[in-house]
Protein backbone atom coordinates (compact mmCIF):
# COMPACT_ATOMS: atom_id res chain seq x y z
CA UNK A 1 0.00 0.00 0.00
CA UNK A 2 2.05 2.78 -1.44
CA UNK A 3 1.10 5.69 0.72
CA UNK A 4 1.57 7.34 4.07
CA UNK A 5 -0.76 8.16 6.93
CA UNK A 6 -1.64 11.77 7.52
CA UNK A 7 -2.31 11.00 11.18
CA UNK A 8 1.12 10.03 12.43
CA UNK A 9 1.76 10.77 16.08
CA UNK A 10 5.25 12.27 16.31
CA UNK A 11 7.32 12.36 19.47
CA UNK A 12 10.01 14.78 20.56
CA UNK A 13 12.82 13.62 18.31
CA UNK A 14 10.78 13.82 15.09
CA UNK A 15 10.72 16.87 12.85
CA UNK A 16 7.90 16.88 10.30
CA UNK A 17 8.09 20.49 9.14
CA UNK A 18 8.37 20.67 5.38
CA UNK A 19 6.77 17.28 4.74
CA UNK A 20 4.07 17.25 2.09
CA UNK A 21 1.55 14.93 0.53
CA UNK A 22 0.82 13.24 3.86
CA UNK A 23 4.37 11.90 4.02
CA UNK A 24 6.06 11.75 7.37
CA UNK A 25 9.12 10.49 9.14
CA UNK A 26 12.61 11.51 8.05
CA UNK A 27 11.49 12.59 4.56
CA UNK A 28 12.42 16.26 5.09
CA UNK A 29 15.89 15.41 6.43
CA UNK A 30 16.61 12.99 3.59
CA UNK A 31 15.99 15.64 0.92
CA UNK A 32 14.40 14.96 -2.44
CA UNK A 33 13.79 11.34 -3.45
CA UNK A 34 16.67 9.66 -5.26
CA UNK A 35 16.94 6.27 -6.96
CA UNK A 36 19.41 3.53 -6.15
CA UNK A 37 20.99 2.10 -3.06
CA UNK A 38 20.56 -0.76 -0.63
CA UNK A 39 18.72 -0.53 2.68
CA UNK A 40 18.71 -2.83 5.71
CA UNK A 41 15.68 -2.86 8.03
CA UNK A 42 15.55 -4.77 11.33
CA UNK A 43 12.10 -6.17 12.14
CA UNK A 44 10.69 -7.64 15.34
CA UNK A 45 8.76 -10.56 13.90
CA UNK A 46 9.72 -13.23 11.40
CA UNK A 47 6.79 -14.14 9.15
CA UNK A 48 5.28 -17.58 9.54
CA UNK A 49 4.60 -17.48 5.81
CA UNK A 50 5.33 -15.28 2.78
CA UNK A 51 2.10 -16.31 1.04
CA UNK A 52 -0.29 -13.33 1.25
CA UNK A 53 -3.37 -15.56 1.30
CA UNK A 54 -2.06 -17.00 4.58
CA UNK A 55 -1.32 -13.59 6.11
CA UNK A 56 -2.10 -13.46 9.84
CA UNK A 57 0.65 -11.35 11.46
CA UNK A 58 0.21 -7.58 11.37
CA UNK A 59 3.97 -7.24 11.67
CA UNK A 60 4.41 -9.09 8.36
CA UNK A 61 2.16 -6.75 6.40
CA UNK A 62 4.95 -4.44 5.22
CA UNK A 63 6.75 -7.46 3.71
CA UNK A 64 3.65 -8.77 1.93
CA UNK A 65 3.00 -5.51 0.10
CA UNK A 66 6.55 -5.38 -1.25
CA UNK A 67 5.81 -8.30 -3.57
CA UNK A 68 2.05 -8.61 -3.84
CA UNK A 69 -0.80 -6.23 -4.65
CA UNK A 70 -4.59 -6.25 -4.41
CA UNK A 71 -7.43 -5.04 -6.61
CA UNK A 72 -8.14 -2.11 -4.29
CA UNK A 73 -6.30 0.02 -1.75
CA UNK A 74 -7.37 2.52 0.91
CA UNK A 75 -7.30 6.26 1.14
CA UNK A 76 -6.68 8.12 4.40
CA UNK A 77 -10.39 8.24 5.20
CA UNK A 78 -10.99 4.50 5.03
CA UNK A 79 -12.46 4.58 1.53
CA UNK A 80 -11.42 2.42 -1.40
CA UNK A 81 -9.24 3.36 -4.36
CA UNK A 82 -8.39 1.35 -7.50
CA UNK A 83 -5.08 -0.52 -7.53
CA UNK A 84 -4.86 -3.56 -9.83
CA UNK A 85 -8.46 -2.80 -10.67
CA UNK A 86 -9.16 0.39 -12.62
CA UNK A 87 -12.64 0.64 -11.14
CA UNK A 88 -15.71 -1.30 -10.06
CA UNK A 89 -19.51 -1.17 -10.05
CA UNK A 90 -22.00 -2.62 -7.58
CA UNK A 91 -25.48 -3.74 -8.63
CA UNK A 92 -28.48 -2.06 -6.97
CA UNK A 93 -29.21 -5.20 -4.93
CA UNK A 94 -25.62 -5.29 -3.60
CA UNK A 95 -25.02 -8.84 -4.87
CA UNK A 96 -22.94 -8.27 -8.00
CA UNK A 97 -19.54 -6.56 -8.06
CA UNK A 98 -18.03 -5.98 -11.50
CA UNK A 99 -14.34 -5.06 -11.60
CA UNK A 100 -12.49 -3.60 -14.56
CA UNK A 101 -8.82 -4.53 -14.36
CA UNK A 102 -5.74 -2.56 -15.32
CA UNK A 103 -4.11 -3.70 -18.52
CA UNK A 104 -0.39 -4.06 -19.12
CA UNK A 105 0.27 -5.49 -15.64
CA UNK A 106 2.50 -8.55 -15.34
CA UNK A 107 3.62 -10.80 -12.53
CA UNK A 108 7.36 -10.91 -11.91
CA UNK A 109 7.53 -14.36 -13.55
CA UNK A 110 6.27 -12.85 -16.81
CA UNK A 111 2.68 -14.10 -16.50
CA UNK A 112 0.04 -11.58 -17.52
CA UNK A 113 -2.32 -10.29 -14.85
CA UNK A 114 -5.92 -10.63 -16.05
CA UNK A 115 -9.38 -11.74 -14.99
CA UNK A 116 -8.41 -15.41 -15.24
CA UNK A 117 -5.60 -14.77 -12.74
CA UNK A 118 -8.04 -13.17 -10.31
CA UNK A 119 -10.35 -16.18 -10.58
CA UNK A 120 -7.42 -18.57 -10.08
CA UNK A 121 -6.56 -16.80 -6.82
CA UNK A 122 -10.13 -16.92 -5.53
CA UNK A 123 -10.51 -20.56 -6.53
CA UNK A 124 -7.36 -21.39 -4.57
CA UNK A 125 -8.48 -19.47 -1.47
CA UNK A 126 -11.70 -21.50 -1.47
CA UNK A 127 -9.86 -24.84 -1.57
CA UNK A 128 -10.79 -26.62 1.71
CA UNK A 129 -8.28 -26.04 4.54
CA UNK A 130 -6.17 -23.64 2.47
CA UNK A 131 -7.41 -20.34 3.96
CA UNK A 132 -10.41 -21.37 6.08
CA UNK A 133 -10.64 -18.12 8.05
CA UNK A 134 -10.94 -16.02 4.90
CA UNK A 135 -13.38 -18.44 3.26
CA UNK A 136 -15.57 -18.43 6.39
CA UNK A 137 -15.63 -14.66 6.93
CA UNK A 138 -14.71 -12.33 4.06
CA UNK A 139 -15.88 -14.77 1.37
CA UNK A 140 -18.66 -16.56 3.22
CA UNK A 141 -21.34 -14.99 1.03
CA UNK A 142 -19.49 -15.45 -2.26
CA UNK A 143 -21.46 -17.49 -4.79
CA UNK A 144 -19.10 -17.52 -7.77
CA UNK A 145 -16.47 -15.57 -9.71
CA UNK A 146 -16.93 -15.15 -13.46
CA UNK A 147 -14.46 -14.08 -16.13
CA UNK A 148 -16.41 -11.81 -18.44
CA UNK A 149 -13.38 -10.94 -20.59
CA UNK A 150 -9.64 -10.53 -20.05
CA UNK A 151 -10.06 -7.26 -18.17
CA UNK A 152 -13.43 -7.83 -16.48
CA UNK A 153 -14.14 -10.09 -13.50
CA UNK A 154 -17.51 -10.42 -11.76
CA UNK A 155 -18.09 -11.44 -8.13
CA UNK A 156 -21.58 -12.83 -7.53
CA UNK A 157 -22.75 -12.90 -3.89
CA UNK A 158 -25.49 -14.98 -2.33
CA UNK A 159 -26.47 -11.90 -0.31
CA UNK A 160 -25.03 -8.39 0.19
CA UNK A 161 -21.75 -8.38 2.10
CA UNK A 162 -19.52 -5.29 2.30
CA UNK A 163 -16.60 -7.34 3.63
CA UNK A 164 -15.89 -8.39 0.03
CA UNK A 165 -14.34 -4.97 -0.60
CA UNK A 166 -12.29 -5.21 2.59
CA UNK A 167 -11.00 -8.58 1.40
CA UNK A 168 -10.10 -7.23 -2.03
CA UNK A 169 -7.99 -4.50 -0.40
CA UNK A 170 -6.31 -6.82 2.12
CA UNK A 171 -3.17 -8.98 1.97
CA UNK A 172 -5.37 -12.09 1.86
CA UNK A 173 -6.89 -10.77 -1.35
CA UNK A 174 -3.51 -10.01 -2.94
CA UNK A 175 -2.75 -11.59 -6.29
CA UNK A 176 -0.29 -14.46 -6.81
CA UNK A 177 0.74 -15.57 -10.29
CA UNK A 178 -1.40 -18.55 -11.39
CA UNK A 179 1.73 -20.48 -12.36
CA UNK A 180 3.13 -20.96 -8.80
CA UNK A 181 -0.41 -21.45 -7.49
CA UNK A 182 -0.38 -24.64 -9.55
CA UNK A 183 3.31 -25.56 -9.39
CA UNK A 184 4.86 -24.31 -6.11
CA UNK A 185 6.33 -27.06 -3.97
CA UNK A 186 5.16 -25.33 -0.77
CA UNK A 187 2.43 -22.89 -1.69
CA UNK A 188 1.34 -22.18 1.87
CA UNK A 189 4.83 -21.19 2.99
CA UNK A 190 5.45 -18.97 -0.03
CA UNK A 191 8.84 -17.39 -0.61
CA UNK A 192 10.90 -17.03 -3.80
CA UNK A 193 8.65 -19.51 -5.64
CA UNK A 194 5.67 -17.15 -5.51
CA UNK A 195 5.49 -14.28 -7.99
CA UNK A 196 3.49 -11.10 -7.46
CA UNK A 197 2.97 -7.84 -9.34
CA UNK A 198 4.64 -5.65 -6.70
CA UNK A 199 7.62 -3.28 -6.94
CA UNK A 200 9.98 -5.80 -5.35
CA UNK A 201 10.78 -9.47 -5.88
CA UNK A 202 11.58 -11.73 -2.93
CA UNK A 203 14.71 -13.51 -4.13
CA UNK A 204 16.34 -14.84 -0.96
CA UNK A 205 15.12 -16.02 2.45
CA UNK A 206 17.30 -17.37 5.24
CA UNK A 207 15.05 -18.68 8.04
CA UNK A 208 15.80 -17.14 11.40
CA UNK A 209 18.06 -14.49 9.87
CA UNK A 210 16.79 -12.35 7.00
CA UNK A 211 14.79 -11.94 3.81
CA UNK A 212 16.03 -10.04 0.76
CA UNK A 213 14.05 -8.18 -1.91
CA UNK A 214 15.32 -6.74 -5.19
CA UNK A 215 13.68 -4.05 -7.32
CA UNK A 216 11.21 -5.09 -10.00
CA UNK A 217 12.45 -2.88 -12.89
CA UNK A 218 9.25 -3.45 -14.92
CA UNK A 219 6.95 -2.06 -12.21
CA UNK A 220 4.78 0.81 -13.46
CA UNK A 221 1.26 0.49 -12.03
CA UNK A 222 1.25 2.09 -8.59
CA UNK A 223 -2.15 3.39 -7.36
CA UNK A 224 -3.01 7.08 -7.56
CA UNK A 225 -2.05 7.80 -3.95
CA UNK A 226 1.31 6.02 -4.16
CA UNK A 227 3.48 9.10 -3.90
CA UNK A 228 5.32 8.50 -7.18
CA UNK A 229 5.17 6.34 -10.32
CA UNK A 230 7.44 3.81 -11.95
CA UNK A 231 9.84 1.42 -10.17
CA UNK A 232 10.78 1.69 -6.49
CA UNK A 233 13.59 4.05 -5.55
CA UNK A 234 15.72 1.41 -3.79
CA UNK A 235 17.63 -1.24 -5.74
CA UNK A 236 17.28 -3.72 -2.90
CA UNK A 237 16.19 -4.05 0.70
CA UNK A 238 17.09 -6.62 3.35
CA UNK A 239 14.93 -7.25 6.42
CA UNK A 240 16.82 -8.77 9.33
CA UNK A 241 14.87 -10.68 11.98
CA UNK A 242 15.97 -9.29 15.36
CA UNK A 243 13.42 -10.21 18.01
CA UNK A 244 15.08 -8.46 20.96
CA UNK A 245 14.40 -4.72 21.01
CA UNK A 246 17.80 -3.92 22.51
CA UNK A 247 19.48 -5.74 19.63
CA UNK A 248 17.42 -3.83 17.05
CA UNK A 249 18.18 -0.50 18.68
CA UNK A 250 21.86 -1.38 18.95
CA UNK A 251 21.96 -2.32 15.28
CA UNK A 252 20.44 1.06 14.36
CA UNK A 253 22.64 3.22 16.59
CA UNK A 254 25.78 1.39 15.42
CA UNK A 255 24.87 1.84 11.75
CA UNK A 256 24.44 -1.89 11.00
CA UNK A 257 20.90 -1.13 9.83
CA UNK A 258 19.29 2.11 8.66
CA UNK A 259 15.76 1.53 9.97
CA UNK A 260 13.95 -0.53 12.61
CA UNK A 261 10.39 -1.08 13.82
CA UNK A 262 9.11 -2.11 17.24
CA UNK A 263 10.72 0.46 19.55
CA UNK A 264 9.68 0.07 23.20
CA UNK A 265 9.47 3.08 25.48
CA UNK A 266 12.46 1.85 27.48
CA UNK A 267 14.72 2.48 24.46
CA UNK A 268 13.41 5.91 23.51
CA UNK A 269 15.96 7.88 25.61
CA UNK A 270 18.80 6.26 23.70
CA UNK A 271 17.26 7.25 20.38
CA UNK A 272 16.37 10.78 21.48
CA UNK A 273 19.99 11.37 22.38
CA UNK A 274 21.06 10.73 18.79
CA UNK A 275 20.51 13.73 16.50
CA UNK A 276 20.90 11.55 13.42
CA UNK A 277 17.79 9.46 14.17
CA UNK A 278 14.03 10.02 14.02
CA UNK A 279 11.06 8.12 15.40
CA UNK A 280 7.40 8.02 14.30
CA UNK A 281 4.36 6.19 15.64
CA UNK A 282 1.10 4.96 14.13
CA UNK A 283 -1.95 3.45 15.83
CA UNK A 284 -3.21 0.27 14.16
CA UNK A 285 -6.78 -0.17 12.98
CA UNK A 286 -8.98 -3.21 13.55
CA UNK A 287 -9.32 -4.81 16.96
CA UNK A 288 -7.59 -3.88 20.21
CA UNK A 289 -5.09 -6.18 21.88
CA UNK A 290 -7.30 -8.06 24.32
CA UNK A 291 -7.67 -11.19 26.38
CA UNK A 292 -10.69 -13.28 25.41
CA UNK A 293 -12.32 -15.45 28.09
CA UNK A 294 -13.00 -19.12 27.34
CA UNK A 295 -16.64 -19.48 28.45
CA UNK A 296 -16.88 -23.19 27.67
CA UNK A 297 -15.59 -24.44 31.01
CA UNK A 298 -14.88 -23.19 34.54
CA UNK A 299 -14.08 -20.72 35.84
CA UNK A 300 -14.98 -18.31 33.03
CA UNK A 301 -18.24 -20.08 32.25
CA UNK A 302 -19.50 -17.88 35.10
CA UNK A 303 -19.93 -14.27 33.96
CA UNK A 304 -19.21 -13.10 37.51
CA UNK A 305 -15.69 -14.53 37.34
CA UNK A 306 -15.12 -12.83 33.98
CA UNK A 307 -16.30 -9.56 35.46
CA UNK A 308 -14.14 -10.11 38.52
CA UNK A 309 -11.00 -10.55 36.41
CA UNK A 310 -11.70 -7.24 34.68
CA UNK A 311 -12.44 -5.41 37.93
CA UNK A 312 -9.28 -6.82 39.52
CA UNK A 313 -7.11 -5.34 36.79
CA UNK A 314 -5.97 -1.72 36.82
CA UNK A 315 -5.17 -1.55 33.10
CA UNK A 316 -3.50 1.90 33.09
CA UNK A 317 -1.20 0.82 35.91
CA UNK A 318 0.05 -2.31 34.15
CA UNK A 319 0.36 -0.49 30.82
CA UNK A 320 2.37 2.33 32.36
CA UNK A 321 4.61 -0.16 34.11
CA UNK A 322 5.47 -1.89 30.85
CA UNK A 323 5.15 0.89 28.25
CA UNK A 324 5.95 4.00 30.32
CA UNK A 325 2.86 6.01 29.42
CA UNK A 326 3.19 5.41 25.66
CA UNK A 327 0.37 2.86 25.26
CA UNK A 328 -3.22 3.83 24.41
CA UNK A 329 -5.61 2.07 26.77
CA UNK A 330 -8.39 0.07 25.09
CA UNK A 331 -11.97 -0.16 26.36
CA UNK A 332 -13.55 -2.25 23.61
CA UNK A 333 -12.81 -5.14 21.30
CA UNK A 334 -12.69 -2.50 18.53
CA UNK A 335 -9.70 -0.17 18.46
CA UNK A 336 -10.27 3.56 19.11
CA UNK A 337 -9.23 4.61 15.57
CA UNK A 338 -12.15 2.73 14.03
CA UNK A 339 -15.28 4.69 13.05
CA UNK A 340 -17.25 1.92 14.77
CA UNK A 341 -15.60 2.36 18.18
CA UNK A 342 -18.09 2.85 21.03
CA UNK A 343 -16.63 5.61 23.17
CA UNK A 344 -19.39 5.23 25.77
CA UNK A 345 -17.62 2.13 27.12
CA UNK A 346 -14.79 4.24 28.47
CA UNK A 347 -14.67 4.22 32.27
CA UNK A 348 -17.43 1.62 32.57
CA UNK A 349 -15.41 -1.12 34.30
CA UNK A 350 -12.08 -2.02 35.82
CA UNK A 351 -9.71 -1.04 38.65
CA UNK A 352 -12.18 -1.94 41.39
CA UNK A 353 -10.61 -4.56 43.65
CA UNK A 354 -13.45 -4.43 46.15
CA UNK A 355 -16.00 -5.24 43.45
CA UNK A 356 -13.78 -8.01 42.08
CA UNK A 357 -13.58 -9.69 45.45
CA UNK A 358 -17.31 -9.30 46.02
CA UNK A 359 -18.02 -10.97 42.67
CA UNK A 360 -15.68 -13.87 43.43
CA UNK A 361 -17.26 -14.37 46.85
CA UNK A 362 -20.66 -14.50 45.20
CA UNK A 363 -19.41 -17.03 42.64
CA UNK A 364 -18.23 -19.38 45.41
CA UNK A 365 -14.52 -18.61 45.21
CA UNK A 366 -14.53 -17.37 48.79
CA UNK A 367 -11.67 -19.33 50.38
CA UNK A 368 -7.93 -18.72 50.00
CA UNK A 369 -4.98 -21.08 50.15
CA UNK A 370 -1.67 -20.51 51.91
CA UNK A 371 -0.30 -18.53 48.96
CA UNK A 372 -3.25 -16.16 48.91
CA UNK A 373 -4.98 -17.60 45.84
CA UNK A 374 -8.73 -18.03 45.76
CA UNK A 375 -10.11 -21.56 46.00
CA UNK A 376 -13.43 -23.32 45.56
CA UNK A 377 -14.07 -26.90 46.71
CA UNK A 378 -10.35 -27.23 47.33
CA UNK A 379 -9.40 -26.17 43.78
CA UNK A 380 -7.32 -23.06 43.11
CA UNK A 381 -8.70 -20.33 40.84
CA UNK A 382 -6.11 -20.89 38.10
CA UNK A 383 -6.52 -19.57 34.56
CA UNK A 384 -4.10 -20.27 31.70
CA UNK A 385 -2.97 -17.79 29.05
CA UNK A 386 -1.33 -19.60 26.12
CA UNK A 387 0.81 -17.27 23.98
CA UNK A 388 2.15 -18.36 20.60
CA UNK A 389 5.74 -17.09 20.33
CA UNK A 390 5.59 -16.05 16.63
CA UNK A 391 2.71 -13.69 17.44
CA UNK A 392 4.24 -12.08 20.51
CA UNK A 393 5.09 -8.44 19.84
CA UNK A 394 5.24 -5.21 21.87
CA UNK A 395 6.62 -7.07 24.92
CA UNK A 396 3.27 -8.79 25.37
CA UNK A 397 5.00 -11.53 27.33
CA UNK A 398 6.19 -8.89 29.82
CA UNK A 399 2.71 -7.36 29.89
CA UNK A 400 1.26 -10.77 30.78
CA UNK A 401 3.59 -10.95 33.76
CA UNK A 402 2.38 -7.55 34.92
CA UNK A 403 -1.25 -8.67 34.58
CA UNK A 404 -0.36 -11.87 36.44
CA UNK A 405 0.97 -9.91 39.42
CA UNK A 406 -1.95 -7.46 39.40
CA UNK A 407 -4.80 -9.98 39.48
CA UNK A 408 -3.06 -12.02 42.18
CA UNK A 409 -2.59 -9.01 44.41
CA UNK A 410 -6.08 -7.55 43.84
CA UNK A 411 -8.23 -10.66 43.86
CA UNK A 412 -6.17 -13.82 44.43
CA UNK A 413 -6.47 -15.04 40.82
CA UNK A 414 -3.72 -17.39 39.67
CA UNK A 415 -2.80 -16.45 36.10
CA UNK A 416 -0.55 -19.09 34.55
CA UNK A 417 1.38 -17.89 31.49
CA UNK A 418 2.48 -20.37 28.84
CA UNK A 419 4.74 -18.95 26.11
CA UNK A 420 5.06 -21.76 23.57
CA UNK A 421 5.81 -22.48 19.92
CA UNK A 422 3.06 -22.19 17.32
CA UNK A 423 2.36 -25.93 17.12
CA UNK A 424 1.96 -26.28 20.88
CA UNK A 425 -0.27 -23.22 21.05
CA UNK A 426 -2.45 -24.46 18.18
CA UNK A 427 -2.94 -27.81 19.90
CA UNK A 428 -3.75 -26.22 23.25
CA UNK A 429 -6.36 -23.99 21.65
CA UNK A 430 -7.85 -26.86 19.65
CA UNK A 431 -8.05 -29.00 22.79
CA UNK A 432 -9.56 -26.24 24.91
CA UNK A 433 -6.57 -26.27 27.26
CA UNK A 434 -6.73 -22.56 28.00
CA UNK A 435 -8.86 -19.99 29.80
CA UNK A 436 -7.52 -16.84 28.14
CA UNK A 437 -6.72 -16.20 24.47
CA UNK A 438 -4.85 -13.05 23.42
CA UNK A 439 -5.26 -11.40 20.06
CA UNK A 440 -5.23 -8.19 18.06
CA UNK A 441 -5.89 -7.66 14.38
CA UNK A 442 -5.03 -4.86 11.95
CA UNK A 443 -8.06 -5.28 9.68
CA UNK A 444 -8.94 -2.03 7.95
CA UNK A 445 -12.63 -2.84 8.46
CA UNK A 446 -13.20 -3.79 12.10
CA UNK A 447 -16.18 -5.86 10.97
CA UNK A 448 -13.81 -8.50 9.64
CA UNK A 449 -12.15 -8.82 13.05
CA UNK A 450 -15.49 -9.00 14.85
CA UNK A 451 -16.73 -11.80 12.60
CA UNK A 452 -13.56 -13.79 13.14
CA UNK A 453 -13.47 -13.27 16.91
CA UNK A 454 -17.11 -13.14 18.01
CA UNK A 455 -19.31 -14.88 15.43
CA UNK A 456 -20.50 -18.26 16.73
CA UNK A 457 -18.62 -20.09 13.97
CA UNK A 458 -15.78 -17.57 13.66
CA UNK A 459 -12.48 -19.28 12.94
CA UNK A 460 -10.76 -17.60 15.90
CA UNK A 461 -13.74 -17.39 18.23
CA UNK A 462 -11.88 -18.73 21.26
CA UNK A 463 -14.53 -17.63 23.74
CA UNK A 464 -16.81 -20.51 22.76
CA UNK A 465 -19.71 -18.11 23.28
CA UNK A 466 -22.58 -18.61 20.85
CA UNK A 467 -25.49 -16.23 20.46
CA UNK A 468 -28.08 -15.99 17.68
CA UNK A 469 -28.59 -12.35 18.68
CA UNK A 470 -24.91 -11.55 18.31
CA UNK A 471 -24.67 -13.44 15.01
CA UNK A 472 -27.63 -11.53 13.60
CA UNK A 473 -26.12 -8.19 14.54
CA UNK A 474 -22.87 -9.15 12.81
CA UNK A 475 -24.72 -10.42 9.73
CA UNK A 476 -26.83 -7.29 9.48
CA UNK A 477 -23.76 -5.06 9.80
CA UNK A 478 -22.04 -6.53 6.74
CA UNK A 479 -25.24 -6.54 4.69
CA UNK A 480 -25.49 -2.75 4.51
CA UNK A 481 -23.29 -0.04 3.03
CA UNK A 482 -24.80 2.60 5.32
CA UNK A 483 -21.97 3.58 7.68
CA UNK A 484 -24.29 5.07 10.29
CA UNK A 485 -26.36 1.90 10.29
CA UNK A 486 -23.25 -0.25 10.61
CA UNK A 487 -22.00 1.90 13.48
CA UNK A 488 -25.29 1.44 15.34
CA UNK A 489 -25.18 -2.32 14.87
CA UNK A 490 -21.55 -2.56 15.99
CA UNK A 491 -22.37 -0.44 19.03
CA UNK A 492 -24.90 -3.12 19.98
CA UNK A 493 -22.27 -5.81 19.34
CA UNK A 494 -19.83 -4.07 21.66
CA UNK A 495 -22.46 -3.62 24.37
CA UNK A 496 -23.34 -7.30 24.24
CA UNK A 497 -19.76 -8.59 24.13
CA UNK A 498 -18.06 -6.09 26.42
CA UNK A 499 -20.76 -4.89 28.81
CA UNK A 500 -23.44 -7.57 29.06
CA UNK A 501 -21.40 -10.77 28.68
CA UNK A 502 -17.88 -9.58 29.60
CA UNK A 503 -16.35 -11.83 26.94
CA UNK A 504 -13.23 -9.74 26.57
CA UNK A 505 -10.62 -7.87 28.60
CA UNK A 506 -9.41 -5.05 26.31
CA UNK A 507 -5.88 -3.91 27.08
CA UNK A 508 -4.37 -1.50 24.56
CA UNK A 509 -4.61 -0.24 21.01
CA UNK A 510 -1.63 -1.67 19.12
CA UNK A 511 0.74 0.80 17.59
CA UNK A 512 3.85 0.57 15.49
CA UNK A 513 7.00 2.60 15.88
CA UNK A 514 9.63 3.20 13.22
CA UNK A 515 13.05 4.57 14.06
CA UNK A 516 15.36 5.46 11.20
CA UNK A 517 18.49 7.22 10.19
CA UNK A 518 17.68 10.69 8.89
CA UNK A 519 19.30 9.63 5.63
CA UNK A 520 16.19 7.49 4.99
CA UNK A 521 13.28 9.17 3.23
CA UNK A 522 9.70 8.04 2.72
CA UNK A 523 9.14 6.56 6.18
CA UNK A 524 5.49 6.24 7.19
CA UNK A 525 2.36 4.22 7.80
CA UNK A 526 -0.53 2.86 5.77
CA UNK A 527 -3.61 5.07 5.98
CA UNK A 528 -6.50 3.37 7.75
CA UNK A 529 -4.44 0.33 8.83
CA UNK A 530 -1.81 2.41 10.65
CA UNK A 531 0.94 -0.21 10.19
CA UNK A 532 4.37 0.47 8.62
CA UNK A 533 4.15 1.00 4.88
CA UNK A 534 6.15 -1.15 2.45
CA UNK A 535 9.41 -0.08 0.83
CA UNK A 536 8.08 1.41 -2.44
CA UNK A 537 8.55 5.01 -1.32
CA UNK A 538 11.73 4.55 0.72
CA UNK A 539 14.97 6.13 -0.48
CA UNK A 540 18.46 6.81 0.79
CA UNK A 541 19.92 10.30 0.48
CA UNK A 542 23.27 10.44 -1.30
Amino acid sequence: MRRFSATVLAIALLTVAGCSGGQSGSTADAGAPVSGGSLTWAVETEPITFNPHQYAQAKARLLVWNTFEALLTHDDKGGYLPWLASGYEVSPDGRTYTFKLRTGVTFSDGTRFDAAAVKANIDQILVPNYAPGVAAVQLKDLDKVEVKDDSTVVFQLKKPDVLLLDFLSSPQGAQISPKPIKEATNLKAGGPELAGTGPFVLDRYTPGQEVHFKKNPAYNWAPANAGHTGPAYLDEITYRFLKESSVRVGALTSGQVQIIEGVPATDEPLLSADADLSLVRGLNSGSAYSYYFNTVHAPFDDVRVRQAFREALDVPAVLDGVYRNTATRAWSVIGPTSPFYDKSLEGSYGANAAKANQLLDGAGWSAKDAEGFRTKDGKRLTVRLVQSAPYVRDRRDVLAQAVQAAVKQSAGIDLEIQLVDQGTATKALADGEYELFDNSRADTDAGAALNLLLYSTGSINRTGFTSPELDKLLDDAVATTDQAGRADLYEQVQKLAVTDQALVQPLYAPQDQIAASKSVGGVGFEPTAGVPVDAYNLWLSK
